[in-house]
């Protein structure tokens, strides 16, 4: 049988098709997402559930020109192999490639860029409210969103204010009961009884003024085409509620939907992980040394709980989620919610553990100030995949915690340097802190063999000489100073050279760094966050108010957004890789 998407570049190639050709187009476009992200990696479970969807609505509806939003995006593979993007497909999340979500300035399909989830209801009713201003009533705007993602607080907000319009907006609720790990709370029990049919009379959609429909099936392209059809013709806000399959047309992907979200390579016939080689002694990831430390001191103090919004595979707060499920909780996305339920806690007496992936803590930077800093709540935030994360690219990276949380008093900021530090510190923690305070620790590997050591308590505010020197005093802040450390080692006149990991960006060791100013003629910082704002401006200002003179260079990420690419070609493109540190280095020995 002649392939359909060998000749669809654009919806409008699409549109030229029988509705009886849509199946076959539905099983050539699910073969290709899986053959093109068995080889590159990325998302794969959220895009394979919608293909029919995503055919469907680009089939009823005239986009560009009617407005399409995915939220998060992690759906969206299909959607960019239809509108344009299948020729360069395989260079989805590589560097210089385009985006694994939808971008505006990638494409006049993408209306949107999604990144972090429940955004869409909001950008497709401001959209459609300019519509109605500038006279294009006529113009359909349709937000895909997951039953995930409506669960967080910004979605019901813009339901709230959507139902209350005459707005011509489309919610399409996505409904597969499960997020990156599977959907949690009272809503999803709701969603689960609709499905079943054991729902109460009243419709929740309904009494917030909503056009209901569904729950249809989602993998039925004639259902959904004549649903679509329907809608175009019904005026105000519309809720499609779709019933969905993860990883639909990959069986390892369906009976596994929380690996295969993003499952690395794998067989594209059989689905099969491919098995990454064993590496002897392998350090362990960062956040299953919070995982497995977390448990190990929870065991031992019972006011001690998990908290984390969505992200419990992720974080690894599963382990604890396993061992003591009455104390450690998936609130959803709702990184608001899960910041002042611990602040709760605190106030109680207990000890709340909060992780959050930095990038997604920006959502919840009222609650940090308003609930936990102002009232002085000696909440835990452990802030995984901080610095570079990689090929999720600009909406990820985790660059701008230091910078937005040491303007904030009563906060102390903490970045260890290995596993051991990241042990200590939550140790530390535990024993009871009169400040909240924020742990942050990078995606991916340590550095250590051996992490499970006995718990040693660390002295608030202060820094570590790793090494003195005679000439240049080398600042380091977390995890990048192990290459910092290795670059040292690579230099002939390493005599010459000090190294201090600093530890605390707040409070600071003061104490330690008068010393440094007095002995160097050159002082350099790295750190894998924002120049602007981050560690070393807060160096810079203490030297400052010390008056000295000798200048400093901050190494550290530009006033910019760096997009996707692995973390080793993203730290070279930041200049804070190893051969661009060695090179800063010799460059001031020569002067």
């Amino acid at each position: 049988m002649e392939s359909l998407l060998n000749y669809i570049t654009y919806p409008e190639d699409l549109r030229k098709l029988s509705v009886d050709q849509l199946p076959q187009l539905a099983k050539e476009l699910r073969e290709f997402i899986i053959d093109i992200v068995a080889t590159k990696e990325g998302h794969l479970g959220a895009s394979l559930g919608v293909v029919e969807l995503t055919i469907a609505l680009h089939y009823v509806f005239n986009t560009p020109d009617d407005k399409l939003i995915w939220d998060v995006g992690h759906q969206a593979y299909g959607h960019k192999i239809l509108t344009g993007r299948k020729e360069i497909f395989d260079t989805n999340r590589q560097l210089g490639g385009i985006s694994g979500f939808p971008k505006r300035s990638e494409s006049s399909y993408d209306a949107f860029g999604t990144g972090h989830s429940s955004t869409s209801i909001s950008a497709i009713l401001g959209m459609a409210m300019a519509a109605q201003l500038n006279g294009k009533n006529n113009r359909q705007h349709i937000a895909v969103i997951g039953d995930a993602s409506i669960a967080s607080g910004m979605a019901f907000e813009a339901l709230n204010h959507l139902g209350s319009t005459n707005s011509n907006v489309l919610v399409i609720l996505n409904d597969n009961a499960i997020g990156i790990d599977p959907s949690v709370g009272a809503l999803k029990k709701y969603l689960t009884n609709v499905k079943k049919g054991i729902a109460k009379d009243e419709n929740i959609f309904e009494c917030l003024n909503f056009h209901y429909t569904g729950p249809i099936e989602g993998h039925d392209l004639n259902a959904l085409v004549n649903e679509l059809d329907h809608l175009k013709l019904v005026a105000g806000p519309k809720l499609l509620h779709v019933i969905t399959t993860k990883g639909k047309g990959l069986k390892k992907a369906e009976e596994n939907q929380v690996t295969y979200h993003a499952p690395g390579k794998f067989d594209k016939l059989t689905g099969e992980l491919q098995k990454k080689p064993v590496v002897a002694n392998e350090p362990q990831k960062y956040q299953d040394v919070f995982g497995h430390t977390l448990v190990e001191l929870a065991e031992k103090n019972k006011n001690i709980v998990g908290i984390t919004p969505a992200m419990p595979t992720g974080s690894s707060l599963k382990y604890m989620m396993e061992q003591i499920p009455d104390r450690a909780f998936d609130v959803g996305i709702a990184e608001q919610h899960a910041v002042t339920l611990a602040a709760g806690m605190a106030t109680e007496g207990l000890v709340p553990f909060c992780t959050i992936y930095s990038t997604f803590l920006q959502r919840a930077y009222d609650q940090v100030i308003h609930d936990v800093a102002i009232q002085n709540l000696p909440v835990i935030f452990c802030l995984d995949r901080a610095g570079i994360v990689g090929q999720d690219g600009a909406t990820h990276h985790g660059v701008y915690d230091i910078a937005f949380l040491r303007c904030v008093p009563n906060l102390y900021i903490f970045a260890p340097m290995n596993e051991t530090g990241l042990r200590n510190m939550m140790y530390t923690a535990q024993l009871g802190l009169n400040h909240p305070i924020a742990i942050r620790y990078p995606r991916g590997r340590g550095v250590q063999e051996k992490w499970q050591t006995p718990f040693e308590k660390i002295e608030i505010g202060k820094g570590r000489e790793l090494k003195k020197g005679s000439e240049i005093a080398i600042l380091t802040i977390g995890h990048i100073g192990n290459t910092v450390s290795n670059v040292i080692e690579e230099i002939t006149e390493k005599e010459k050279i000090g190294h201090y990991d600093m530890q605390f960006v707040k409070p600071l060791d003061k104490n330690l760094l008068i010393d440094i100013f007095k002995c160097y003629k050159h002082i350099i910082t790295v750190e894998d966050g924002s120049k602007m704002g981050g560690f070393g401006s807060t160096i810079l200002e203490l030297a400052n108010e010390l008056g000295r003179t000798q200048k400093i260079h901050v190494l550290g990420i530009d006033d910019i957004f760096l997009e996707h690419g692995t973390v080793e070609q993203l730290h070279e493109q930041a200049k804070i890789d190893h051969l661009s540190i060695k090179e800063h280095i010799k460059m001031l020995l020569n002067e």
